[in-house]
């Protein structure tokens, strides 16, 4: 078995736990359960105000609906944030709250839906996401970042890989993507339980893999994580920053004291927060 230079066991040996979060977050369902009320609460007050837009389509699946939450006058431009959930659990009624910090600061937000596995591959989910983006880019001018959080953090980040299916024209609108607590290598995923609903096999692992692959030429990119987050997020994490730094991406990695894989996306909401000013900096 492998030592680090600590003497401390550094194989993994049970890849279940390695990407179990709620096994290890205090209260873990009790975030969730936060956010359904917090985010309907926030709809409610955008669409009283006539700031939201409601299940917009952006293509034919049942799931391909998206919010559009505008700014108090002219919009800065179009932020994008993309759900997590392991690719198979939530939708975009979970997280609209988190489109607050932004929306305040004069940006667009966009909040798409997306088919789950196991009826959709993962390169399924991520063709959706490219056309919920360029839906959404077509109803939105200016300048344009993508924030993806844990599964949405792997989807933003494969939207700025060289063979991304979004238009040249588009991509040159994209001026910054932040990867929070993203997957950016989804081989370790075939050893998981989770694999039954993914159906990955290596090469269609590597083929969604954005560590593995090459970034966008002059793409800008922020891998951010929670210092208190499983080890294997952390690794995610590094990883991309490692290999894109060295493939000529604009790459940043930050670590966050004293957050975890629930709480590390609060700082959506909070103006002035090191995560928004990333964002939107």
């Amino acid at each position: 078995m492998l030592k680090n230079t600590k003497g401390m066991d550094v194989r993994i040996t049970d890849w279940n736990d390695a990407y179990a979060n709620r096994d290890h977050i205090p209260g873990a369902d009790g975030f969730i359960e936060a956010w359904q009320g917090d985010a309907l609460a926030y709809r409610e007050a955008m669409f009283s105000e006539g700031r939201l837009e409601l299940d917009v389509k952006y293509g034919e699946a049942k799931r391909n609906r998206m919010d559009l939450f505008h700014p108090v006058g002219k919009s800065a431009g179009l932020v994008v944030f993309v759900h997590g959930g392991y690719w198979r659990a939530f939708d975009k009624s979970y997280w609209s709250h988190f489109a607050a910090g932004c929306s305040e600061a004069g940006w667009s937000v966009v909040l798409p839906s997306y088919t789950l596995a196991p009826e959709a591959r993962i390169s399924d989910i991520n063709q959706e996401v490219t056309a919920a983006v360029a839906k959404a880019a077509e109803l939105v001018s200016g300048p344009i970042r993508l924030v993806g959080h844990s599964a949405g953090g792997h989807l933003v980040t494969r939207l700025v890989c060289r063979n991304s299916g979004l238009s040249k024209s588009l991509v040159k609108r994209i001026r910054h993507v932040v990867s929070i607590s993203g997957v950016h290598d989804l081989r370790p995923l075939i050893a998981t339980e989770m694999n039954v609903d993914f159906g990955l096999d290596e090469e269609s692992a590597a083929a969604e893999s954005p560590a593995l692959l090459r970034p966008l030429e002059g793409a800008r990119v922020t891998a951010w994580v929670g210092a208190d987050e499983r080890p294997e997020f952390v690794r995610q994490t590094t990883l991309l920053a490692n290999i894109w730094t060295g493939l000529g991406a604009d790459m940043a990695q930050v670590k966050e004291t004293g957050r975890h894989h629930f709480d590390v996306i609060d700082g959506l909401k909070e103006p002035g927060s090191p995560l928004l000013d990333c964002v939107l900096g």
